[in-house]
């Protein structure tokens, strides 16, 4: 039997419709942000329902990498209804100047980063009147269709932004999502209440009620949890037990390649957390499984199939055991996660795949249980939101964000039984220093990479010549728009048990600096 997706539509106020931009989940999240419901759908999902006569409140049409002189695809259904609200970001609003008879045309060197944008006419009701705002295209719209008014321009002189004259459309060619773009919420809420009049609609109990109601619905009351410890598993895991406590089973597969307070949360959580929680240790199966692989990738897809082999015979060992006869599976997914291995839905996606997720593509076929992700459509500040809702204490909640193949993906080459204690004891003493400086809560994520090359350093008096350890700091809210590392160090971070050179990364608001540990 093949895994199912227990689902459900969000029935949102507005459809994003994913034209390809790997941006497109910003602009979902940012009318979260200002409490609109929204959904992500493709180009041909989205096509489909307009056709079926399901209509949201408004739609966004979303940037994308390809050209309007390439896309011959016929958007009608989106603009017959004159009364549909339309927002058009980057490639959005190249479609809507074509649509309508303007013109576009092909760029040669195009924008890239920020550019200063401002409004033709300062009498305009605008949100900004001078910015700075993100661009990411090349083609352009170089003639304004009839019944469309000019609104912006870029310091290069190419149009900005547009407003239908009577329809409720708006077009603008820069990404108000990302934060690089001065006041970019301002111009969402702008199109919200000015454009679509689109009412408040998507607070905190709404999202917790929405996600009980799919919980409730779901068709097998004998649930398994693929626990993690994680912030997205601990959540999913919270919200079934609210709704079935005496359903849910969790399962926590050690893997051999997590971090030392990893461990120590999972006793943590399983004593005071209230979930009943059954830790398996299987780090010899999978240390095994990765000898001699050195791509990334393949360690990926080596650990996701690894992982479902170990659940499937610890989920066979408790029907054989204890009769217990599970049929669904509970899986912390978020929508970051869906988004970085390809496009929100299967149908029509036109994103790029980032990286495989072993809780998003990794299930085989063959295994016999059913999919519940109720936290597939939520970010990560979401997921929180939902997890300090139902009591989940705070060191809980904000534990840095963890990569599901564990410490094997910052492992850069062969994991080996040595390179993985150097990394987790480097874990231990950076986590440590970062809590001791008071600069764990301020820093989204940072954490060490064991690099297969050699340089030089000193230990005691003497000189040393061994493998390096990176780190790298990270700033975020929802892991898809990120500070990352602004510059680097050479340090020494290490005891006489971690006798290996560190290069030392910090982000461009966090210096991140450790001191030696001899």
């Amino acid at each position: 039997m093949s895994s199912a997706n227990l689902t459900t539509n969000l029935n949102a106020a507005i459809w994003v419709v994913d034209f390809g931009s790997q941006y497109t989940q910003l602009i979902a999240r940012r009318f979260r942000e200002i409490n609109r419901s929204s959904e992500i759908l493709t180009v041909d999902r989205a096509l489909e329902r307009l056709r079926a006569g399901k209509k949201p409140l408004a739609v966004v049409l979303s940037g994308g990498p390809q050209s309007v002189f390439e896309d011959h695809t016929d958007y009608t259904p989106f603009f017959q209804d004159a009364k549909l609200p339309i927002f058009g970001i980057c490639y959005g609003m190249q479609l809507i100047g074509q649509y309508f008879g303007g013109s576009v045309e092909r760029g040669t060197q195009g924008e890239y980063g920020v550019s200063v944008v401002k409004t033709v006419d300062d009498r305009l009701s605008l949100p900004s009147k001078r910015f700075v705002a993100w661009m990411s295209h090349s083609d352009h719209v170089v003639k304004l269709p009839d019944g469309f008014q000019l609104l912006l321009k870029s310091d290069n002189g190419l149009v900005a932004g547009i407003r239908h004259e009577t329809r409720p459309i708006l077009a603008i060619q820069f990404h108000p999502e990302v934060h690089h773009t001065e006041n970019g919420l301002e111009w969402l809420k702008y199109f919200v209440d000015q454009v679509a009049h689109v009412s408040a609609d998507w607070a905190l109990t709404d999202r917790v009620q929405h996600l009980k109601a799919l919980i409730q619905n779901t068709p097998s009351k004998k649930i398994l949890c693929a626990f993690s410890g994680g912030v997205d598993s601990l959540v999913a895991a919270k919200l079934v037990h609210s709704v079935f406590p005496k359903q849910l089973h969790c399962i926590f597969v050690d893997n051999g390649l997590l971090r030392p307070q990893d461990l120590d949360q999972i006793e943590d959580l399983k004593v005071n957390s209230g979930l009943p929680i059954e830790i398996v240790n299987a780090k010899e199966i999978f240390l095994s499984q990765l000898r001699g692989v050195n791509d990334p990738e393949e360690k990926r897809k080596i650990i996701g199939r690894t992982f479902i082999e170990v659940f499937e015979n610890e989920v066979e060992k408790l029907r054989k055991n204890s009769g217990l006869d599970f049929d669904t599976l509970l899986q912390g997914t978020i929508y970051p996660d869906v988004i970085e291995s390809k496009s929100p839905h299967e149908k029509g996606g036109k994103s790029s795949t980032i990286k495989s997720h072993h809780n998003v593509g990794g299930l085989p076929e063959r295994m016999n249980l059913k999919l519940l992700e109720p936290l597939r459509f939520l970010f990560k500040d979401e997921v929180r939101e939902v997890g300090k809702h139902l009591g989940l204490r705070d060191n809980w909640l904000h534990r840095h964000p963890f990569p599901g193949p564990g410490l094997a993906v910052r492992v850069v080459g062969e994991v080996t039984d040595e390179r993985l204690s150097r990394l987790q004891h480097a874990d231990r003493i950076l986590i440590e220093e970062l809590r001791s400086q008071n600069l764990y809560a301020s820093t989204w994520q940072c954490f060490p990479v064991y690099l297969p090359i050699r340089t030089v350093g000193v230990k005691g008096d003497g000189r040393v010549y061994q493998e390096v350890i990176a780190l790298r700091a990270v700033n975020s809210v929802d892991g898809i728009d990120v500070d990352s590392g602004a510059g680097c160090e050479t340090a020494n971070f290490c005891g006489a048990s971690l006798s290996i050179p560190v290069t030392v990364c910090w982000g461009a608001s966090n210096v991140i600096l450790v001191p030696s540990r001899v």
